[in-house]
């Protein structure tokens, strides 16, 4: 019989049903869509040997007057500076806190710090130890501490906490010596959480800063499992309550020999008893309060901890959410050995407000503008979610309102709180948990006027917005949305997978990032009980499109294409984004002590065929694209008579290595496709037909390499398809 193309649309469709899906790819990894061919995405490389300790939440380009270049990496405990192939760890410091005494016991690494007042720092906390001076008999020499970084890991009172050294002491010491402490400035959780009702705790129920460790068991902790593994247990109590992603479970044993957890009772305070993987954070919820009982366990969530990150000038403006603003000077001489602070030389903010969610800088008025902050500027407790402050003009430190300046405030009423804001073509866009609003510069005497554009399209995270071309493209709590002017819902033929696979309550955990060479915008997100961001959904804007849609739209579930912050190429001439690993350990900043931080590795995109990690080892990248079930159509109608296929040709725009095609076929729509025996059949460039034997009422194909050095591009698909027979 005659040789049938079939054709398939640019996208993916899992709206409908994989034989509905007519003429559409239903299911894909690691593919993008170019002039309607479906194609592996481009590899990546580490552009260091270093991997950053914690997970990095914000990425921001910019460079100086003198034209250095420079990436700014929030995390949620440190804010760091990319500089010419290195780090710097620029994270602004607390007060000092001086004469500090410190305690040991031979045989332990565990050392207790004592404090002559309170010192209010918390479990987690990253400490710098300077000054010191040691008492004789602790087995250690001052340089074991000087100019270290220690991860907190308990606090027993308010005037003490314990550090783990890298060995144990060899002689046991009350108390004595001197150290002067520099706590880093508490950014927050690496992941956000549900909260437990309330009480003497924070809002939420919750410590901040409770003592954390991860799974480390000989696989997953099954549902109903009564004990099982930890990397650290000795930073947990003899007996307690445990918060493993959100299931609480109490225990009776803690064998700090073996790590082992034992006579566990899952499920307590209303949460479910399900599976947890290696390497899942365990939290010391013992001290947590009132947990499951005043409030919903799915309504009220813990932030992970966040930056905002701009610049004024050569002047980097770093916020943490719900904290203070730092800044940090480029254009001082050795700029890398500075950290940032409240009190940057001409450029300080200690009159800023000192609890606020969001910051940015007007682009042509250039003020400082804190939304989500004080209203009374310095009482954190006065901190309203929906308040808007903007400093004078020009003047980053001036909030004080005044007829002969241009600072103001402006309270949003459409929502909760304000989630995110950023810069469009002619506004300020301002995104509520509800609405959307522009802020556009207006003179005197309002300064800037507010026009609310959009409702019930609120902002599900603060980083799940970006903007191209004056277009703003985001991710709501229940849809995509764009806003050229004017609010679009975007059609979607992805909507349901991603609104039933993700985890709404880790909104702010999701980050958007757009890759302009591809017209494509990504968001990266959690998938319903994971802890940290492990699929993504694309939107390509400037692709051609099927009827009824405005671009094509992919998926990935790839583990290694995930990621939780992506900068495009602007200032640097590629793509940069970070993959975080919650089990790996990170090498930067050094932090002596350090447990369940994870890593992340910085990469530069659009490079290669595959991963080329820090170490210099490659990852193969793999991909796949799979069509929809495709019947024979006859004058009987389609599906009337099972197909069989006899041969096929394969035809790709660009074949490097081999490639790989699956023929499956079922016979009802509602039977899962069966990989023909014959199958998968190797591509090469020099294959120009393939002899198979498949028989069904129904077939797909599925494209995919899985190797590493392979690169393809598909074009065409015909087949020798004839009847063979009703049933």
């Amino acid at each position: 019989m005659a040789l049938q193309q079939i054709k398939f649309a640019p996208g993916i469709d899992k709206q409908d049903t994989s034989v509905g899906a007519v003429g559409r790819w239903v299911d894909s990894d690691n593919v993008r869509f170019r002039y309607g061919l479906p194609e592996k995405v481009g590899g990546w490389q580490s552009l260091l040997t270093d991997t950053i300790v914690g997970v990095v939440r914000k990425q921001f380009a910019f460079v100086d007057l003198e034209g250095n270049r420079y990436v700014a990496l929030g995390t949620d405990k440190f804010l760091l500076i990319y500089f010419e192939g290195q780090l710097f760890d620029i994270t602004p410091l607390k007060a000092d806190i001086t004469g500090a005494t410190i305690a040991t016991t031979s045989g332990s690494a565990v050392c207790t710090i004592t404090t002559s007042s309170d010192h209010n720092i918390n479990v987690g906390d990253i400490v710098l130890f300077d000054s010191v001076t040691l008492p004789g008999g602790t087995g250690y020499t001052a340089a074991d501490f000087e100019d270290k970084n220690f991860q907190v890991t308990s606090v027993p009172t308010p005037t003490t906490f314990t550090i783990t050294q890298s060995s144990n002491a060899t002689g046991t010491v009350a108390t004595g010596g001197s150290i002067t402490l520099k706590p880093y400035e508490p950014v927050g959780p690496a992941a956000q959480s549900y909260g437990y009702g309330f009480g003497i705790g924070n809002y939420g129920g919750t410590i901040t800063g409770s003592a954390t460790t991860t799974v480390n068991n000989s696989g997953v902790i099954a549902a109903g499992a009564t004990s099982f593994v930890v990397t650290n247990s000795s930073v947990l109590p003899a007996t307690g309550t445990l918060l493993i992603n959100s299931e609480l479970m109490a225990y009776t044993g803690n064998n700090t020999g073996t790590n082992t957890i034992s006579g566990v009772t899952r499920a307590q305070g209303g949460t479910a008893d399900v599976e947890h993987a290696n390497g899942s954070t365990v939290t010391n919820a013992t001290d947590f309060t009132g947990f499951g009982e005043a409030v919903n366990a799915s309504a009220v969530t813990l932030e992970p901890g966040l930056w905002s990150l701009n610049t004024f000038g050569e002047v980097l403006v770093a916020t943490i959410l719900n904290g203070k603003t730092f800044t940090w000077n480029a254009g001082v001489a050795n700029p890398t050995g500075n950290r940032a602070s409240t009190t940057t030389s001409g450029f300080p903010t200690t009159n800023n407000p000192t609890a606020t969610r969001v910051t940015l800088i007007s682009p042509t008025t250039r003020h400082l503008i804190h939304f989500g902050t004080e209203v009374t500027i310095g009482s954190p407790t006065t901190q309203d979610d929906m308040f808007i402050r903007f400093s004078a003009d020009e003047s980053i430190n001036e909030f004080t309102i005044q007829q002969t300046n241009t600072a103001g405030s402006q309270r949003l009423q459409d929502g909760t709180r304000i989630m995110g804001a950023l810069v469009a073509k002619e506004n300020i866009l301002v995104w509520t948990d509800n609405a959307l609003y522009t802020m556009k510069f207006v003179g005197a005497p309002f300064t800037f006027g507010f026009e609310q554009v959009g409702t019930n399209c609120g902002l599900i995270g603060q980083n799940a917005a970006i903007e191209i071309d004056g277009v703003a493209y985001w991710m709501s709590n229940n849809g995509f949305f764009a806003f050229d002017g004017t609010v679009n819902s975007l059609p979607c033929s992805v909507e349901d997978f991603v609104y039933d696979d993700i985890d709404t309550t880790k909104g702010q955990q999701i980050a958007a990032g757009i890759n302009n060479l591809f017209t494509e915008v990504t968001w990266w997100y959690p998938k319903s009980g994971s802890t940290f961001n492990d699929r993504s959904v694309v939107y390509n804007y400037g692709a051609k499109a099927p009827p009824g849609e405005l671009g094509n739209w992919y998926t990935n579930t790839n583990s290694n294409s995930i990621r939780t912050t992506w900068i495009d190429s602007l200032i640097y001439p590629k793509p940069y984004a970070t993959a975080y690993n919650s089990s790996n350990t990170g090498t930067f900043p050094v932090i002596v002590g350090e447990d369940g931080l994870g890593q992340s590795v910085l990469f530069e995109h659009e490079i290669g065929t595959d991963q080329v990690n820090p170490d210099g080892s490659t990852t193969a990248l793999t991909s796949f694209v799979q069509s929809y079930n495709f019947a024979l159509q006859t004058d009987q109608g389609l599906g009337e008579y099972f197909l069989a296929m006899r041969r096929f040709l394969p035809n790709f725009k660009v074949l490097t290595g081999n490639n790989k095609i699956t023929i499956s076929i079922s016979d009802y729509p509602s039977e899962d496709a069966v990989a023909t025996t014959l199958s998968p059949f190797t591509i090469t460039s020099a294959t120009t037909k393939v002899d198979t034997r498949a028989r069904g009422r129904y077939a797909n194909i599925k494209i995919e390499n899985t190797n590493s050095g392979e690169s393809w591009r598909f074009g065409t698909f015909q087949a020798d398809l004839q009847p063979d027979g009703r049933r």
